[in-house]
């Protein structure tokens, strides 16, 4: 059984789309397993119905208006480096009305059912595929693995969206009386719950560098704080992923190809570039090709 595993990393999705792409039509791997945290889940549904270069279209036009309903944060630019600042009359506006976080992200939801089509869904249920999205839920401080087969189409559709929601700054979402949120926030590589669905081969696309390469900019303000805090944080939960994910594999005489970022791609993946990410796209894909012609795909030890 071979899965493919994405792992979280907003707009550096596009890399790993590319690395998927190369994957699907080229090496032609048959998957019995997509799963996905993040923005790997908004890949995924595509990947396995191999409509590759659909959301490859609409993967690498999204900007902060496809995703956002209320954006907490400007982008500044100074020195070729992208800031954020503080949005503050958005903000206000948000705390005024309620809400529990600093912005909202209704836009990517209406997006993701504007993408993925009631009929698209219905193909997938009828597939022999698994599609399965992961989400954090903080009422019960849990991680849960939503498979497409227990899901309606709306419901699918809305955990892909709680699945993507990076919280504080998007949508905190209350679904069957428990808060729910980014799935990174507890499994930003769930190759473990890949091997425990039966995969005895993962091709896991990590969206970071295999080793620390730069150092974080240091924090202009409030907001660019929490992004590194929750930079770190998430950081430290993908390699404690890892490390626990080559530890299942081992005990259960699974195979593990890692697909690691070979560059930076960004410090601030909350900013989505039409430009780089359509090059990101194109520089996963690459790197995919590259490393399956030179060399034979990472095994663990």
């Amino acid at each position: 059984m071979r899965a493919m595993v994405i792992s979280g990393g907003g707009s550096k999705g596009a890399f790993a789309g590319g690395v998927a792409q190369y994957l699907v039509q080229e090496l032609k791997y048959d998957y019995d397993l997509f799963l996905g945290t993040s923005t790997g889940s908004l890949l995924i549904s595509h990947l396995a119905l191999q409509k590759i270069e659909k959301i490859k279209s609409v993967y690498t036009a999204v900007d902060q208006d496809s995703i956002f309903s209320n954006c907490p944060f400007k982008i500044h630019q100074k020195y070729g480096t992208n800031n954020i600042k503080i949005h503050h009359l958005n903000v206000l506006k948000n705390f005024y009305s309620g809400s529990k976080t600093f912005g909202e992200s209704y836009n990517l939801l209406h997006l993701i059912k504007k993408t993925l089509t009631v009929e698209e869904f219905n193909a997938l249920k009828e597939d022999s595929v698994d599609i399965v999205v992961t989400v954090s839920n903080i009422s019960l401080n849990q991680v849960e693995y939503i498979s497409i087969n227990d899901c309606t189409y709306d419901e699918f559709c809305e955990w892909i969206w709680i699945s993507c929601n990076y919280i504080p700054f998007m949508t905190l979402v209350k679904k069957n009386g428990c808060e729910y949120a980014d799935g990174g926030l507890g499994s930003m590589v769930p190759i473990e719950e890949a091997i425990r669905r039966g995969a005895t081969i993962v091709d896991a696309i990590i969206l970071q560098t295999e080793v620390t390469l730069s150092n974080r900019m240091p924090s202009k303000n409030v907001f660019s704080l929490l992004t590194n805090m929750f930079g770190f944080m998430l950081d430290r939960i993908e390699s404690q992923n890892i490390r626990i994910g080559k530890y299942v594999a081992k005990h259960n005489n699974a195979i593990i190809n890692f697909y690691y970022t070979p560059t930076v791609l960004t410090t601030n993946s909350l900013i989505f570039n039409r430009e780089k990410m359509t090059n990101w796209w194109e520089s996963g894909y690459n790197f995919a090709k590259h490393k399956n012609v030179e060399t034979n795909p990472i095994e663990i030890e």
